[in-house]
C-alpha cells in the first residue's frame, strides 16, 4: 500500500494521471500539491495529497488554497475578456482612453493588447521600489504611468512579471470603478463557487499552504542576468516567504497574488474551454473567449530569454511550450503552477502545489500529468 494518500478522485481512464501524481508526492518532487482536471465541463480529475507545511504537520486538505504566483495572470486575462466581451473594454484602444495619465512619456499610442501580451515595454518599474510598495495600488500605477517604456512599445515581448497585473487592472478599475479582485470575484469565481481569491480574506488564512522557496542559487534572480530581467527580479526583490504574511494575501497584485487550488483553476477555466459557458451560466460568447487565441506577438521574449507567443494574456502553443493541439492556452506560475486550457478538447487542467522549482512559468511536474490526460483522451 502507498504510505502517500491520494485525496479525491480520477475517472477510470485517467488513473495513470492519479498514479504520476501520486509517484511526484512518493520520490519528494512534490511536498504537497493538487491536481484537477474538466473535460466537455464535467471535473474527471480533482486530486491532492501531501503535506501544507515543510515540517509536515498539516495535511494537504480538499480545501487547501496556496499563493500561485502567475498562474494568477490566467485569471486576470479572463476577467479583462469579460469587460472586453461586454463592450466596456477595446483591447485595440490606446489604454490613455480609460487610463488619460497613461498618455505620459511617449506612451499615448500604448493599446490594452500590448498590456495583455507583455509587450507594452513596461516589463518593471525604473524607480526603485520597496516590496511593501506592491500593496501600495496607488503608488505603484501611478509610477508605471508616469514613466517611459524600456522598449518601443508593440515591437517586442519582454515578461511583465509583477507590473501586468496592475496595468490590465488598473484599466479594469477605470472602466468597472472596482478593483480587479473585486470584479472577479463578484462576476467569475462567485457565480461559479469557485475558490480562487485576488485578494484574501483573513478568514481563510488557516487554509493555506506554506510555499518552500527553490533551491539556494536556482531561484528567480540567481545567475547572471540582462538589464531587463535584473530589474524585474530585483525591483522590489522577490521574496517567497512574504506570501506567507497577512500583507500579501489581502493585497491584490493581479499578476502573482493569486491563493487557489487545481479545482478551482481547472473549474474556473471550463469558461474559456467551452466556449463560454460553465456550471449551466453563460458568462462570455465564444467569441469572448476565442479572443485569448489570438496571436498578439511572437519572438525572443526580452526578459525570460526564451521564445514566447502570446495571445490575449495567455501563452499560446509553440513559444515556450509545444502543446498536443493548436486551439490551447496557458500560463504558469513561478515555482511549478499551471492552467492550461484546450479548447479543442474542451478541456481544462489545473495543477497547484507547494515545493517550488526554480522555473518562472510552470515546470515538468504539472505539465506531465497535463501529458497523461492528452494521452488518456487521445485513447
Amino acid at each position: 500500500m502507498d504510505e502517500i494518500k491520494v485525496g479525491g478522485f480520477a475517472q477510470e481512464r485517467f488513473a495513470p494521471v492519479r498514479e504520476a501524481f501520486a509517484a511526484n508526492l512518493r520520490s519528494g518532487a512534490d511536498l504537497g500539491a493538487s491536481f484537477a482536471a474538466t473535460v466537455d465541463g464535467e471535473t474527471v480529475v480533482d486530486i491532492w495529497g501531501g503535506w501544507a507545511d515543510p515540517e509536515r504537520t498539516r495535511p494537504w486538505a480538499r480545501d487547501t488554497l496556496v499563493n500561485v504566483y502567475s498562474t494568477t495572470k490566467t485569471m486576470t486575462a479572463l476577467t479583462a475578456l469579460l469587460v472586453a466581451d461586454r463592450g466596456e473594454l477595446d483591447f485595440d484602444a490606446p489604454v490613455a482612453r480609460y487610463w488619460p495619465e497613461f498618455a505620459q512619456n511617449g506612451k499615448a499610442g500604448v493599446k490594452v493588447s500590448h498590456l495583455m501580451s507583455h509587450s507594452s515595454g513596461l516589463s518593471g518599474w525604473k524607480e526603485p521600489i520597496a516590496k511593501q510598495d506592491l500593496y501600495d495600488w496607488d503608488k505603484v500605477t501611478s509610477l508605471l504611468a508616469a514613466q517611459a517604456p524600456y522598449w518601443e512599445p508593440g515591437t517586442a515581448i519582454g515578461y511583465h512579471a509583477l507590473t501586468q497585473g496592475y496595468l490590465v487592472g488598473e484599466v479594469v478599475r477605470r472602466i468597472t470603478g472596482k478593483t480587479l479582485g473585486t470584479v472577479f470575484r463578484e462576476e467569475i469565481a462567485e457565480p461559479l463557487g469557485a475558490d480562487f481569491h485576488i485578494g484574501l480574506p483573513a478568514s481563510e488564512d488557516a487554509r493555506v499552504a506554506d510555499l518552500i522557496p527553490p533551491p539556494p542559487g536556482t531561484a528567480v534572480g540567481d545567475g547572471e542576468q540582462s538589464e531587463l530581467s535584473a530589474n524585474m527580479s530585483s525591483n522590489p526583490g522577490i521574496d517567497v516567504s512574504a506570501t506567507r504574511t497577512r500583507a500579501w494575501r489581502a493585497a491584490e497584485i493581479p499578476a502573482a497574488g493569486g491563493q487557489g487550488n487545481a479545482r478551482s483553476i481547472a473549474e474556473v477555466h471550463v469558461l474559456l474551454a467551452n466556449g463560454g459557458v460553465a456550471k449551466g451560466k453563460r458568462l462570455l460568447s465564444e467569441a469572448g473567449c476565442r479572443k485569448a487565441l489570438e496571436l498578439q506577438i511572437e519572438g525572443p521574449d526580452l526578459v525570460l530569454g526564451a521564445p514566447a507567443r502570446f495571445g490575449m494574456g495567455f501563452g499560446l502553443a509553440g513559444g515556450l511550450l509545444p502543446l498536443p493541439n493548436p486551439n490551447t492556452i496557458f500560463w504558469g506560475g513561478y515555482g511549478g503552477s499551471l492552467a492550461i486550457i484546450d479548447m479543442d478538447a474542451r478541456a481544462s487542467f489545473g495543477y497547484a502545489m507547494n515545493r517550488m522549482a526554480p522555473t518562472t512559468t510552470g515546470d515538468a511536474r504539472g505539465l506531465g500529468l497535463a501529458m497523461g490526460m492528452w494521452t488518456a483522451l487521445a485513447g
